[in-house]
């Protein structure tokens, strides 16, 4: 950041990205403000949420530039850097750069200007564990607490879908949904199971399923994973009423057979008016591609952690809605969905890209994923063009993630005879 865009930024103020403080020297060698412990505070609460910068020589409350004694520029650096190792942890690292601003009287006064990443771990400091939320630090609920933890461990080197499933074993493994994962002449089963991350070793070095190896290798994954299946109900009108409840499904198999039964549920239900002037012309609600996308994404990117999560499907008679449980990871936003592809569960990703082929007509596709991240363009795109409305999708408090597929309108609706 150049100076002329800091100083703009320091006219306007603080935001959840930026943090001003004063820095009080009680002599040379000893920093009197701001407290230690504060600072910790506000640093570990920027790298618990998206990262940001921290001033020091600037009042957070005048905004005036106030500087710090070019004598005590090096205690200051030095006293931050014990902050960060000795009162944050897991030790934060930041970088620091010193500049000169003009105050008002146009002097130029020094300034310390730290840059704290977007971490990959979650940092406790010495008043609890906090995150930056608009222009101030926040203390984490229970809840919030859990779930960042579990959103910063999918970033680093251990996948939560290649963890072991303790109380499993290879026994557990049904033969018929193995074997489209075995290659003659390439080990045995144990083996080639391992190399695909679907057989995993345990605290006591016991070969055991893995996450990925109980949903797609066994008859029932929620006798491990009770959360790990889809909820379907189809209502007659436009409102989640049991009264108007039509048809109700729990689909619980392996997850590429939930995939297929959830898909075939909206097949069943939702309406096809025709045309028959000219030839019988269809008129479906949904398209059957987007719908096909939806369903994948949701199975293969929700995040298996949260044990009270299920995927719900509710077809309405105007739209679809359909929940994954789960937040978006660490740098994807609802807007940059359609922009890049980041598979939560990489495991179940690539296992979905190369060996379950997709063979019903009408899909465009070979196989359940599409290495080409294409997913979100085909839902918009299609759903789009058949109902004139955008899908829309919503991240709901940071839990889960909702898609809304709007339904075309029959064509008496739209004037047609």
């Amino acid at each position: 950041m150049n100076i002329d865009t800091l100083l703009n930024k320091i006219r306007l103020g603080e935001d959840s990205r930026l943090e001003f403080k004063r820095v009080v020297m009680r002599s040379d060698t000893r920093v009197e403000a701001p407290h230690a412990g504060s600072l910790a505070d506000e640093l570990a609460a920027m790298a618990n949420a998206q990262g940001g910068l921290l001033v020091l020589g600037v009042d957070d409350k005048s905004k005036q530039v106030l500087g710090i004694p070019y004598s005590s520029l090096d205690t200051v650096e030095k006293w931050l850097s014990e902050i960060c190792q000795d009162k944050v942890s897991p030790p934060l690292e930041i970088l620091t750069e010193h500049v000169e601003l003009p105050d008002e009287s146009a002097q130029m006064k020094p300034v310390i200007v730290v840059t704290v990443p977007k971490s990959l771990m979650v940092h406790k400091s010495p008043n609890g564990y906090f995150k930056r939320v608009a222009h101030a630090k926040r203390e984490m609920s229970p809840d919030v607490l859990a779930r960042l933890f579990q959103q910063r461990s999918q970033t680093r080197l251990i996948r939560f879908d290649e963890q072991p499933v303790p109380t499993t074993s290879i026994d557990d493994a049904d033969a018929l949904l193995v074997r489209p994962f075995l290659r003659e002449g390439e080990g045995d089963t144990a083996r080639q199971l391992g190399r695909l991350h679907l057989l995993s070793v345990d605290d006591e070095g016991r070969q055991v399923l893995s996450i990925a190896g109980v949903l797609l290798c066994t008859q029932r994954p929620t006798q491990w994973l009770p959360h790990a299946y889809i909820q379907a109900v189809a209502y007659r009108g436009e409102t989640n009423d049991p009264q108007y409840q039509l048809d109700a499904k729990d689909f619980d198999g392996p997850i590429d057979r939930q995939i297929w039964d959830a898909f075939h549920f909206v097949q069943r239900h939702m309406q096809v008016p025709a045309k028959k002037d000219l030839g019988r012309v269809d008129y479906p609600q949904y398209s059957l591609r987007a719908v096909f996308e939806a369903l994948v994404n949701a199975v293969a990117h929700r995040d298996y952690s949260l044990s009270q999560g299920r995927i719900r499907l509710h077809l309405f008679s105007d739209r679809l809605e359909l929940y994954s449980p789960g937040s978006l990871l660490n740098t994807m936003t609802v807007e940059s969905m359609q922009m890049m592809s980041m598979p939560r569960n990489e495991v179940i990703s690539s296992l979905f890209a190369r060996y379950f082929s997709v063979q019903e007509s009408g899909l465009g596709r070979s196989y359940l994923m599409d290495r080409r991240g294409a997913g979100v363009d085909v839902i918009i795109n299609e759903s789009t063009a058949l109902s004139g409305i955008k899908p829309v999708y919503e991240n709901l408090a940071d839990m889960e993630l909702r898609l809304t597929i709007y339904a075309a309108k029959p064509p008496a609706e739209e004037g047609e005879v």
